[in-house]
């Protein structure tokens, strides 16, 4: 059983060039990544990156989020009107809703102020993911596959 983690971004595609990076060097290819973009140009960055399958705009984040274990992104989309309008209301409902396990980083360009969260350069916020929750997710899914 392949795992099949889905990176979301958006605008340029910058955050989602950066974590298919970072997750190729950790896991090869004993993980399927899929780039979802807002935007045609965010899919191209994650596709050049190294995703396996990509895909852009509103209907094919809320049909491909349902199908995979996990998401990986900023956590602007998970918020309807974000990253300039970019992540749309069914976007955002579609990513909250679906079952998948979420990993969001804690960036975001919009005036809300996360608590608590302390601010850190994007390559060490994926390195953390790479190494932590997404090992613990990946371990998780190969469990359930067994039983």
């Amino acid at each position: 059983m392949s795992i099949k983690i889905c990176i979301i971004d958006g605008q340029g595609g910058g955050i989602g060039a950066t974590l298919i990076k970072y997750i190729k060097e950790a896991y090869g290819e004993s993980v399927e990544l899929i780039g979802l973009g807002t935007n045609a140009i965010a899919t191209a960055q994650m596709l050049k990156s190294g995703a396996n399958k990509g895909a852009s705009g509103e209907n094919a984040i809320c049909r491909t989020v349902y199908e995979v274990d996990c998401i990986i992104g900023p956590i602007t989309i998970s918020w309807a009107n974000s990253m300039l309008g970019e992540v749309t209301p069914r976007m955002a409902e579609a990513v909250t809703s679906c079952p998948a396990v979420k990993i969001l980083l804690p960036l975001s360009q919009e005036r809300i102020e996360l608590v608590g969260v302390i601010k850190e350069p994007l390559p060490r916020l994926v390195q953390a993911l790479t190494a932590g929750k997404l090992k613990e997710v990946i371990e998780l899914c190969v469990k359930q596959a067994r039983t």
